[in-house]
């Protein structure tokens, strides 16, 4: 909800879940209101992706695309995965047929790779990837419980052991790789269907959503919590596991444990978004306002808050109604209970994934929703190597999008796209490059790459 403001809806005054903004040590700079339009003329530098051709031209999934600092694009492609956009925000489902190909600046196939097996340097349920300036790939790997990292060449570099708590295999899947290398920043960015409280259900809820730095120069990760941000109120979930799925020997208590502290957000919650400019600043939105906190490095708390005046808008009944019926027509649609996907790997006894291991899939049955009593200002929001903040507002329904503003992360408002002018770039590059998913008539992903004018990098 929006900081400092009460917000009444029917009878009730909500008041409990207002996130607290000190602002006694911080810079505030409020921007102008109005509009500045910015034409998308952007030119088009290359495309890869093609229905027919040679391997690396046809895409599978195109899961995540990232520059480094050569304007090498990196394309992570797979059968065995799904992209929910936005670039690091990918959930791997299997690693079948992954890969990751390299173009230089001019589209020109420069490698691939990546394999599937236990091994060293081998993908077993990858989950997240990075790469970093100096072309350092990093993968967040499930089934071995840590990142794997591959030099600029693809070559197989070494493994950092994951941390407990980070995730079902001790891994983050949201990566954001820190200008200054050698470490990623993860955090529970976009939205959120379910959410782990880290410990089980028999740790104390968590009381923010932690945006943290991993260290990746040791055997294992060095986690350093950045910033705390705001965490909206949540409802413990209380599922069970449906009949007839079993869980292996070895994972059970763990397995069980998890489900136990599994918390539910509710409906049109704000989501933690979050962009690394190239100092190793963070800056991340937190609640439903036009709010843009900027946190410098080895700083305790956010320096800079960047506010425009476009304010949220209430969650009527009329919102809660339609979102109600489209959530049970697509239950309809589907054949079945509407709920949240979730996927198990069975092992043996001894751990790993033993020849004739599987994968199974279930749907969990959802509670009845919350709806939180605003709709957010903002949408997505991205950075580029040049500083630039790029946020998506909210379009004219409750979970469209709308315009596209750019700003500077030392408060200069630079103009807006408007909607449907742009799509917000899936990766940011080096000299104004910026790359975008996309598919063709056929359905056929691609990858194209613009660059940007001088004026919105």
């Amino acid at each position: 909800m929006t900081p400092g403001t009460l917000v009444t809806t029917g009878i009730a005054l909500l008041t409990a879940t207002l996130p607290a903004l000190t602002l006694s040590a911080q810079e505030v700079i409020d921007l102008p209101g109005r509009d500045q339009r910015l034409d998308a003329d952007f030119e088009e530098v290359f495309r890869i992706g093609a229905l027919d051709g040679e391997d690396w031209e046809m895409l599978a999934t195109v899961m995540h695309v990232a520059f480094d600092e050569k304007g090498n694009l990196y394309v992570v492609d797979g059968s065995g995965g799904m992209s929910f956009g936005g670039g690091t925000r990918v959930l791997g489902l299997g690693s079948d047929g992954l890969r990751i190909l390299v173009f230089d600046q001019s589209g020109n196939f420069l490698r691939e790779f990546g394999t599937s097996g236990e091994g060293p340097g081998e993908f077993n349920m990858p989950a997240g990837f990075a790469v970093l300036r100096d072309g350092t790939t990093i993968v967040s790997d499930n089934g071995h419980r840590a990142y794997q990292l591959f030099d600029a060449d693809g070559r197989f570099l070494r493994m950092v052991r994951g941390s407990e708590g980070a995730g079902p295999g001790g891994v983050s899947s949201n990566l954001l790789p820190d200008p200054r290398g050698n470490a990623v920043f993860t955090g529970e960015f976009g939205r959120s269907i379910l959410v782990m409280n880290p410990g089980g259900g028999g740790a104390a809820p968590p009381t923010s959503r932690p945006i943290t730095r991993l260290a990746l120069d040791g055997d294992a990760v060095d986690t350093d919590t950045v910033v705390d941000a705001w965490l909206p109120r949540r409802e413990p979930a209380e599922l069970k596991l449906p009949a007839g799925i079993q869980i292996a020997v070895e994972g059970d208590a763990r397995a069980a444990n998890a489900l136990s502290g599994l918390s539910q957000p509710s409906v049109y919650e704000p989501f933690l978004m979050a962009g690394v400019l190239p100092d190793g600043s963070l800056v991340h939105s937190d609640s439903s306002a036009y709010e843009l906190k900027i946190t410098p490095p080895d700083a305790a708390d956010a320096a800079r808050v960047i506010r425009r005046p476009i304010r949220p808008e209430p969650v009527t009944p009329r919102i809660e109604k339609a979102y109600l019926e489209a959530r049970e027509a697509a239950r309809r649609e589907g054949g079945g209970a509407s709920g949240a996907f979730m996927m198990m790997r069975s092992v043996g006894t001894g751990g790993g994934n033993p020849s004739g291991g599987s994968d199974q899939t279930f749907t969990l049955e959802m509670p009845e929703p919350t709806f939180y009593p605003e709709l957010s200002v903002l949408r997505d929001l991205s950075t580029t190597w040049d500083g630039s903040i790029w946020v998506r507002r909210r379009g004219d329904e409750p979970e469209s999008d709308g315009p596209i503003d750019v700003v500077t992360g030392d408060g200069r408002y630079v103009g807006t796209f408007l909607k449907d002018a742009t799509e917000m770039p899936d990766a940011f590059g080096p000299n104004g490059m910026a790359a975008f998913i996309e598919h063709d008539d056929f359905d056929v992903a691609r990858v194209v790459v613009r660059r940007l004018p001088a004026a919105v990098r």
